[in-house]
C-alpha cells in the first residue's frame, strides 16, 4: 500500500522524468474531474494527496537507500493539484469548461509553472528540498504548487486586466 501511494499507483515508475509523468497524471485526472462537474474535488484531492504523501513517504523512504527516490511522485501530484486549484475554482465559478479553447491556460499554465518551480527550486522550495527528509520531499512540491498557483493567478490577471482589452 505504501509503494502504491508513494508512486501514485505506479506512475512514478514511468521513465524518463517520473516527476513530469506524475504531474501529467495529476492534470489529466483534475481536468477529467472538472469536466465531470467535480471541480471542487481538485482542492479536496490536493489535501488528500498531501495527507497520503505525509503518511506514505516516510514509510517508503525507510525502505530506500535514497533520501528522495525519483519514483516517489505523490509529492508532485499533491503540488500539482494545489497549483490547479488556484485556476480551477475561478473557472468553475464562471461556468467555464476546462477543455474549451479559451480555458486551456487554466490547466496548462499551472502545469508549466509547477514543473518550472519544481525543477529550478528557487528560494524556500530549494530550502525544503535540501532538508533531505520525508517532510522535505513533500514540502518542496507543496511550495512549488503554491507559487505556481499564485503565479497562474497573477498571469491571468495581467492577461484579463491589461492584455485582453488591448488586443480587443
Amino acid at each position: 500500500m505504501t509503494a502504491l501511494v508513494a508512486t501514485f499507483f505506479g506512475i512514478g515508475n514511468l521513465r524518463p522524468a517520473p516527476g513530469t509523468w506524475g504531474s501529467v497524471a495529476a492534470v489529466v485526472l483534475a481536468v477529467a474531474a472538472y469536466e465531470a462537474g467535480l471541480a471542487l474535488l481538485v482542492p479536496v484531492a490536493a489535501v488528500l494527496a498531501t495527507v497520503a504523501g505525509f503518511w506514505a513517504v516516510p514509510r517508503y523512504l525507510a525502505t530506500s537507500t535514497s533520501s528522495d527516490p525519483s519514483e516517489v511522485v505523490i509529492d508532485e501530484v499533491a503540488g500539482q493539484w494545489l497549483a490547479l486549484s488556484f485556476t480551477f475554482i475561478p473557472l468553475w465559478s464562471h461556468n467555464v469548461e476546462a477543455l474549451t479553447f479559451g480555458a486551456w491556460p487554466g490547466w496548462a499554465v499551472p502545469f508549466l509553472l509547477f514543473r518550472l518551480f519544481d525543477i529550478w527550486k528557487p528560494w524556500i522550495i530549494g530550502r525544503a528540498d535540501r532538508r533531505g527528509d520525508a517532510a522535505g520531499v513533500m514540502l518542496d512540491d507543496l511550495w512549488a504548487g503554491l507559487f505556481a498557483g499564485i503565479g497562474s493567478v497573477i498571469l491571468a490577471a495581467v492577461y484579463h486586466i491589461w492584455l485582453k482589452p488591448m488586443i480587443g
